[in-house]
C-alpha cells in the first residue's frame, strides 16, 4: 500500500507545479489542457497514455473536442501521492509546446 502524502505536502508540492492543482473532492491534482484542436488532443492522450503505462500509474481523464482535462490519484493511496507528482511531471514535459 502507498501511503497518501499529507495535506501540507500535497501543498507544498503543487505549488512546484505551474498549471497543476489540488481538487479536494475527487483528492487529485487537477489541470486542464487546451490543444488547436481534437487531431492533437487525441495525439496527446495517446502519448500521455503510454507514458502512464510505462509508469503504472493510469490517469481518470475526459476529452471534449480540444479540451483534455486530467485528474492523477492514487486510488490505492486513497489520496494524492509522490505517483501523482511524478506523473504531472512527465505530463507538463510531454505537453511542452503542443497547447494554444
Amino acid at each position: 500500500m502507498i501511503d497518501p502524502m499529507t495535506p501540507a505536502q500535497i501543498t507544498a508540492a503543487v505549488e512546484s507545479l505551474e498549471s497543476w492543482r489540488y481538487d479536494a473532492d475527487r483528492r487529485a491534482l487537477y489541470r486542464q489542457l487546451l490543444f488547436p484542436g481534437f487531431p492533437q488532443a487525441l495525439s496527446a492522450m495517446m502519448e500521455i497514455g503510454f507514458a502512464a503505462e510505462q509508469a503504472d500509474h493510469h490517469p481518470e481523464w475526459a476529452n471534449v473536442f480540444d479540451r483534455l482535462e486530467i485528474w492523477l490519484t492514487t486510488h490505492d493511496a486513497n489520496g494524492v501521492s509522490q505517483k501523482d507528482f511524478d506523473l504531472a511531471n512527465v505530463i507538463d514535459r510531454l505537453m511542452i509546446g503542443r497547447l494554444r
